[in-house]
């Protein structure tokens, strides 16, 4: 099966971005609007937005605790995504590793150029290696797919919204500028609301695209399945210390933390048993082709 671009999912991207940057707009004029002191600050993220831009990566493997490693260090890791990137026709990405019990694996970078794959210690310790090539091809997909760029400034502006929402108030001085004040914060909640969802949305679609993209770069949608299945029933075994640890790289992960309690519209995932199925359709898919 031949890799076919996602057209679902380059739309869903581009509609998000653009919906995002609307509201981003409308937030900004109401804060000029309503001259509510809020303005500097947010000129303050902007600049942030570009460096969290180029340094994403770096970011990310901090917040986790992972690191880079070198081929001496992870041979069979270093081969296998090697070969994997040479079969999804992708520069070979930096390979990183987590010291943790939690069995996941993501991808960070601003492009193809720069990307990084991490996985972690409990991910190793737990898949086989067939089950690994799966995960691994899921996170060349995303790569190639661009949705961890997209992914990363539309968390942004999320972010600027819900730290106004949060710490707005304390810009607030005499009762004059209180009016103006909860505007701004109440503007600012409306913002985080829909990103929020926007998100959301994009990032379980991207999930099921990611899913289709490494099977196709294996030819193995059933060791991906697999890989999945094993995840789930792993994390019911991880301490919520190590849980909670993680919880902000969430939408970013190949398998979410925790599943939602809320419902479907609050999870950055699909249901893992939703993927699982999608897989095993496509494996029928490929073993009935010519």
């Amino acid at each position: 099966m031949k890799w076919k671009p996602d057209w679902g999912l380059r739309i869903r991207m581009a509609l998000t971005v653009l919906l995002l940057g609307g509201l981003y707009a409308v937030f900004l004029g109401v804060l000029v609007t309503v001259d509510a002191g809020l303005l500097t600050i947010v000129v303050v993220m902007d600049l942030f937005m570009i460096g969290q831009l180029f340094f994403s990566d770096k970011i990310a493997l901090y917040s986790m605790g992972g690191y880079e490693v070198e081929e001496d260090e992870y041979p069979r890791l270093h081969r296998r995504l090697t070969q994997l990137s040479q079969q999804a026709g992708l520069p070979v990405p930096t390979v990183a590793v987590a010291e943790s019990p939690v069995p996941n694996a993501f991808a960070t970078g601003r492009s193809r150029a720069t990307a990084t794959v991490c996985v972690t210690t409990g991910l190793l310790d737990t898949l086989e290696q067939d089950e690994i090539e799966g995960v691994l091809a899921h996170e060349l997909a995303h790569i190639k797919n661009r949705d961890v760029m997209v992914m990363t400034i539309a968390s942004f502006f999320s972010t600027i919204a819900l730290l106004i929402v949060q710490w707005g108030w304390l810009f607030g001085g005499g009762d004059d500028e209180s009016p103006s004040i909860l505007v701004a914060v109440v503007a600012s909640f409306v913002v985080w609301i829909l990103s929020f969802v926007l998100i959301r949305t994009l990032s379980r679609y991207r999930e099921f695209a990611a899913d289709r993209g490494g099977a196709v770069i294996t030819g193995k949608p059933g060791a991906l399945a697999a890989a999945l299945t094993k995840i789930s029933e792993r994390m019911d075994a991880v301490p919520d210390r190590d849980m909670r640890e993680q919880t902000e790289m969430n939408a970013f992960f190949i398998h979410p933390l925790r599943r939602g309690v809320i419902g479907r519209v609050f999870s950055t995932h699909p249901s893992t048993e939703a993927r699982i199925e999608r897989l095993r359709e496509l494996e029928s898919e490929l073993e009935t082709s010519p």
